[in-house]
């Protein structure tokens, strides 16, 4: 039997109509949940630096690589298969397997009593994590019409700023309640400290996130091409890693612009977001639990209003004919904070800086919804896990993985004092913000055109 290759046709894209927006949103406030709960692994660490640091006798350095490198490397590497599988097979079971593996992980942390120990543990939790991001994002697509896309994939977002203030929140709280020294016995693991208990305590959400997971139907894959025989039927057809390397060759300039520049912003969203809790216990002399929960309330409240209006604001461009909205909307973000990243860390007045900080995270939070719609706006729908896999495995290392690393290796070996924080985190985030406008700018300058190489393009191409 003969088949050729057919593309989907704006027609028969009308014949199978988006879910109803009830539906749709249930299934984006579960995603949104569980990449919640995934921020609340990743970003507690800042937060609990000092106690660690105490009883595993390391440096900011060594604690710098549990925080980002170790982490961000088994998240990056096992990304790009798992981005693979995202177009070929079911993404909620990849979703639920990948968060059962990470919350176990988590919870392997904190029984760890060594150093090694936490870097295995930290490793796993990177595996565990990097099948959420590509199948999620993939989802989101296929459930909301363009027009809606920028402002679903900020409400997906909204999981970095909740799961990130929440990990300040739990925190503080547990560090109150138990104080930072006192020794717990547990059943079956025996004696653990009170940093250990809040990596218990944050994977307790696992169970009820999965179940609610598993109410959500695999919704149609939009805009797939598909394979006809001579008897009339049609089935997707699965596109080789070839077809997407050509096609991400011919938009080089815009996807690797789009994906440093991002990634640029993700440096300096990594590297305060691990070491402002250092900022402020260190140098303005709070106590851990005090900036738990002040930061903890800034990411809750701060963070989703910018990746909100940031969504919002794409999607009122778009309407009104720019193409490009989401690319223009992450240059914006790029560009207004410049001089308040360098004035919070270097203010000598607490209150000052953390109005200051706060400020810098509306703008901070901005781009992480919009990014992943610029890159599933302009890629065929059978390639779009795989784009997310490089965007996430670029963001990744450069972010996750060199952000809070950088950070901790400018003061120990640039300013050679932990008591000199302050003065790499301002370092640090403005050279990172200027290279994203520089990236973006450029990107701004391709996008338009990956689009229209999107709706010429083939299954032959």
């Amino acid at each position: 039997m003969s088949e050729t290759a057919d593309q989907a046709s704006p027609a028969a894209e009308r014949e199978s109509p988006y879910p109803a927006p009830a539906y749709a949103w249930y299934c984006v406030f579960i995603l949104t949940g569980i990449y919640l709960n995934s921020f609340l692994d990743r970003q507690i660490l800042g937060l609990l630096v000092d106690p660690i640091k105490a009883d595993m006798k390391i440096s900011d350095t060594q604690m710098g690589f549990l925080m980002g490198p170790s982490f961000a490397i088994a998240y990056i590497i096992a990304g790009l298969p798992l981005g693979w599988l995202a177009d070929r097979m079911s993404r909620r079971w990849l979703i639920a397997l990948g968060q059962f593996f990470w919350s176990l992980a988590s919870v392997s942390f904190g029984l760890g009593r060594t150093y090694s120990q936490l870097l295995a543990a930290r490793i796993c939790v990177g595996v565990g994590e990097a099948s959420l991001g590509p199948s999620a994002y993939s989802l989101i697509t296929d459930l909301f019409p363009r027009r809606r896309l920028s402002t679903a994939m900020s409400v997906y977002g909204l999981g970095i700023f909740l799961g990130g203030g929440l990990a300040n929140l739990v925190g503080g709280y547990v560090l109150e309640l138990v104080g930072t020294g006192t020794l717990y016995d547990l059943p079956f693991v025996g004696p653990r400290k009170s940093w250990q208990m809040v990596f218990f305590i944050i994977a307790t959400p696992t169970i009820p996130l999965t179940l609610l997971l598993l109410t959500i139907r695999e919704p149609i894959r939009r805009g797939v091409h598909k394979i006809v025989g001579e008897d009339g039927t049609a089935r997707a057809a699965k596109l080789p890693l070839s077809a997407f390397l050509r096609y991400a060759r011919r938009n080089a300039k815009t996807v690797l612009s789009h994906n440093i520049g991002f990634a640029w912003l993700s440096f300096a969203g990594y590297g305060s977001g691990a070491w402002v809790p250092s900022l402020f216990i260190r140098i303005h002399g709070w106590e851990p639990a005090l900036t738990g929960k002040v930061l903890g309330v800034i990411l809750i409240t701060v963070g989703p209003l910018g990746i909100l209006t940031a969504g919002w604001l794409a999607d009122w461009l778009g309407e009104r004919g720019y193409r490009d909205a989401t690319i223009r909307v992450g240059l914006f973000s790029a560009l207004a904070p410049l001089p308040l990243v360098v004035a919070y860390p270097l203010v000598p007045n607490a209150t000052l800086a953390i109005v200051l900080y706060a400020v810098a995270s509306f703008f901070g939070a901005m781009p992480w919804g919009i990014a992943v719609a610029a890159i599933h706006e302009m890629m065929p729908n059978q390639m779009r896990g795989q784009a997310t896999a490089v965007y996430l495995f670029v963001g990744g290392l450069l972010g996750t993985a060199l952000g809070p690393q950088i950070v901790a290796i400018v003061t120990d070996y640039v300013f050679k004092d932990e008591m000199m924080v302050h003065y790499s985190l301002a370092l640090t985030a403005l050279i990172a913000k200027a290279f994203a406008v520089v990236c973006l700018a450029i990107c701004l300058r391709h996008y338009t055109k990956s689009l229209d190489r999107l709706e010429s393009w083939s299954f032959d191409d």
